[in-house]
């Protein structure tokens, strides 16, 4: 693989670089003061920061580059996954908030394009490409995390609507989402992949309860959400019944494609740090800083992999869970090592630490890349059995009815 950029992607760099340079301002790589972590703690700087996401998804959408890999008639631009990473890997390096809603544009985008009708590509495209509507992913319960398939959610048909009763967590901007991607058992006769069906939930419908779960630092990011009776039009369903673990597959792989497709702070930034800490002069803390540069040199180039797999028709798959893997070892490593350059100082957060506690942010943090998507563990699994050929897992209900397993 040619690891250089051909003159395509040098013209569309320029193209891409010109444009943000217009409509956004450009970081400084090595300032501290400026940095931002986008977790808040309040309902009004929840608000702020899905206003200001807003505005700036619009902008793109003006200009086609919301979603680059989307064919041009539903808004995109028609590149390819290796030419639309190009933005993806500019727009990190400009004072925006870029990566708010890529459930939407990245993982129910595409899911749509694949599995949705012509209606529902008609409604919801448009309006996830300017962030009309703001989109969740409505997966794990709290009896099926990484056993996703044992959820026990259930959609009831009653004539034209679906009649939904069921408890997800974990679900990431529920709080302030319009729509959520459900998954739920329709068909609790047949063996548990077999009979979950893909709906579309409003989340303001009647029945949908929605509640944030405030994490030890104050921050609030994941939901519980309550369904109770939710009725939903049969026409929301994504694509046939039954084939919810299919549509499952295509968005949980697109979700680990998406993660890492950009870091919240840069190797430059952690020397800076060490600069103005006084450490740069620590031998090991010189060798953890090279270990960091080493692992975003390993991530750029499993990214080629991913898009060039993605560019060849190909669903990225045991490559993404490969790349997801060494973005979750980045985000822990890099996390204790901000943490051990502030020294006793990193035991603080808030405004008593260090500037104003972004690394502590930042730290906590760390265990995004390392769940969402499918843990570290499930990774293992999928490259154990994909990759390197070893047995998978006995499982002992693969042709068992959902109705006849045991549940605790």
């Amino acid at each position: 693989m040619d690891f250089d950029d051909s003159p395509e992607e040098i013209a569309l760099r320029a193209e891409v670089r010109a444009w943000l340079d217009e409509h956004a301002v450009r970081r400084d790589p090595e300032a501290l003061a400026g940095m931002r972590t986008y977790r808040t703690r309040t309902e009004a700087e929840d608000e702020a920061l899905v206003a200001e996401a807003r505005a700036w998804q619009r902008t793109k959408a003006d200009s086609g580059w919301a979603a680059p890999s989307w064919p041009a008639e539903l808004g995109g631009r028609d590149l390819s996954p290796l030419l639309a990473g190009v933005f993806a890997a500019e727009e990190v390096h400009y004072d925006v908030v870029g990566r708010m809603f890529t459930v939407g544009t990245d993982m129910v985008g595409p899911t749509l394009i694949e599995w949705g009708t012509d209606e529902q590509r008609r409604r919801h495209l448009p309006r996830i490409l300017r962030a009309d509507d703001i989109w969740c992913q409505l997966f794990s319960e709290p009896g099926a995390g990484s056993d996703l398939a044992g959820l026990s959610t259930r959609a009831l048909r009653d004539g034209d609507e679906w009649v939904v009763t069921g408890q997800k967590v974990w679900t990431t901007g529920a709080h302030y989402s319009d729509l959520g991607i459900l998954l739920a058992r329709t068909d609790p006769d047949v063996p548990k992949h077999r009979g979950i069906t893909a709906i579309a939930v409003d989340m303001r419908a009647p029945g949908v309860d929605v509640r944030p779960l405030r994490q030890i630092d104050g921050t609030i990011h994941f939901n519980e959400v309550f369904l109770d009776e939710v009725r939903v039009p049969v026409a929301d369903t994504i694509g046939p019944v039954g084939s919810g673990w299919g549509v499952a597959l295509t968005m949980l792989t697109n979700e680990r494609a998406s993660i890492g497709g950009g870091s919240m702070y840069s190797v430059d930034q952690l020397v800076q740090l060490a600069r103005e800490s006084g450490r740069l002069g620590d031998p090991l803390i010189r060798q953890r800083l090279a270990d960091m540069y080493t692992r975003d040199e390993i991530l750029r180039f499993l990214g080629y992999r991913v898009r060039t797999a993605a560019a060849s028709g190909r669903l990225p798959g045991p490559e993404s869970s490969v790349m997801k893997l060494a973005v979750s070892a980045r985000y822990e490593v890099g996390g204790d090592l901000m943490l051990d350059i502030e020294g006793a100082a990193g035991a603080l957060m808030g405004d008593d630490a260090p500037y104003g506690g972004r690394f502590q942010d930042l730290f906590m943090g760390q265990w995004a890349p390392r769940i969402g998507g499918g843990t570290d563990q499930v990774q293992r699994n999928i490259i154990g059995e994909r990759v390197l050929g070893l047995p998978g897992d006995i499982r002992v209900d693969k042709d068992v009815a959902f109705r006849d397993l045991r549940r605790a």
